[in-house]
């Protein structure tokens, strides 16, 4: 039973080195981060959804199992505030690049 239960950031797979597309083509680096972003905000939503079928299943009386309703919803909240921080820090930086002077 304790196998089924994942870490709070399973969600969301670690972004590639996308370093390396930089240098060679100027849009397959970029291609890569959007891709990393995409896939990352997908499986944020993924683990809502997952989230909130097992909360209507609790409701309904399909599952009586708490315990793992309740793994599921902070699973859901921990990845979500984990995309709301690097939302922070890339407007951050966005904010950052603007005031430099050239």
């Amino acid at each position: 039973m304790m196998s089924q239960i994942y870490g709070p950031t399973s969600g969301i797979a670690p972004i590639p080195d996308v370093a390396q597309g930089v240098g060679s083509a100027g849009t397959a680096g970029t291609s890569g981060f959007v891709d990393s972003l995409k896939s990352a905000i997908g499986k944020v939503n993924d683990t809502q959804l997952e989230a909130g079928r097992a909360v209507e299943a609790l409701m309904t009386g399909d599952t009586q199992d708490i315990h793992r309703t309740m793994v599921a919803l902070q699973q859901a909240d921990v990845s979500f505030q984990l995309m709301m921080q690097i939302r922070n820090k890339l407007v951050a930086a966005y904010e950052e690049i603007q005031r430099m002077q050239v």
